[in-house]
């Protein structure tokens, strides 16, 4: 027990809560076409058309691939990183320059959780089990460019968007607008927050040649370019309510969405990152979970 504390400790496990509720709007997204809607005067009943099994099947798998692909590129970038954690006095206390977790048993964990990933995607579907490996290589490759371009975050971005899109393949088999433009909106939004968290390691960036929005810009101007990057997360939100048709319960997870990437931007100021934390994680946290709540909502009860 002790030893699993350690390793969720290490992939910081309660940070899949960014990318899962968006997961869980692709598959409700997909889901809705297989789902016969039937209506009576006291309650509203879903019954699956064909199989019920195979459709919460894949939901599991789904999650399953998220803990799983998530789990590897945690710790693949704990164990990559170990000799920058272990000089920068914030991060000193990780697992692996801590001497709590050894970088052999990282990778060793790494190598596991993508197997398992594959393994449950060659479960799902051919498809989804054919861009596997290419998931696979855009978030593992997310911890090497940090060395090389301040695009970096864009890149962490690109790995968390492939949740609605990814979800939506394993239940349809297909791509379709709608699930690409809430991959969309992930992009911009991860992107935006990795920007307001990196703020905090800019002058050991730069001191140690990692690349950063903030160690090319500064902090102020990291800040303007976070807020860009969430106002386009915010535009691909709106139109993806036009585009799908959305209900009032949708618009009601836009405006909780918008007002917390508002609030976030208002706890952090170039001066002043004590609050860095609580825009992080808390903000983001519940804007995640109570927008899926809401679309989820508008699919099958609106």
């Amino acid at each position: 027990m002790n030893a699993i504390k350690k390793y969720l400790s290490l992939v910081k496990f309660a940070h899949t809560i960014f990318a899962m509720p968006f997961a869980l709007i692709g598959f409700f997204l997909a889901a809705k076409e297989t789902i016969l809607i039937a209506m009576t005067n006291s309650y509203r009943d879903f019954v699956r058309v064909e199989n019920p099994r195979s459709l919460w099947l894949t939901l599991l798998l789904i999650i399953l691939c998220m803990v799983f692909a998530r789990s590897a590129a945690m710790a693949f970038n704990r164990w990559l990183d170990k000799n920058f954690d272990a000089k920068n006095p914030r991060t000193a206390i990780r697992e692996i320059p801590a001497g709590i977790i050894k970088a052999n048993s990282a990778l060793l964990f790494v190598i596991i959780n993508c197997l398992l990933f594959i393994i449950c995607c060659y479960f799902i579907n051919r498809i989804c089990f054919y861009l596997s490996p290419v998931a696979l290589f855009v978030i593992l490759f997310y911890s090497y460019t940090k060395r090389f371009t301040a695009l970096c975050h864009l890149v962490l971005g690109i790995g968390l968007s492939l949740a609605p899109i990814g979800a939506y393949l394993a239940v349809t088999g297909e791509f379709a607008l709608l699930p690409v433009l809430f991959s969309f909106a992930v992009l911009f939004w991860v992107s935006g927050f990795d920007i307001i968290y990196a703020l905090q390691d800019e002058e050991f960036d730069k001191e140690n040649n990692l690349h950063s929005i903030p160690a090319a810009l500064g902090k102020e101007k990291a800040l303007r370019v976070s807020e860009l990057l969430h106002i386009f997360s915010a535009l691909c939100v709106v139109y993806a309510g036009i585009h799908g048709h959305f209900g009032l319960w949708y618009w009601a997870g836009v405006a909780v969405f918008m007002g917390l990437l508002i609030y976030q931007h208002s706890l952090v100021k170039p001066n002043d990152l004590s609050k860095v934390n609580m825009a992080f994680f808390t903000a983001n946290g519940i804007a995640s979970v109570l927008f899926a709540v809401f679309v989820i909502l508008d699919l099958f009860v609106s």
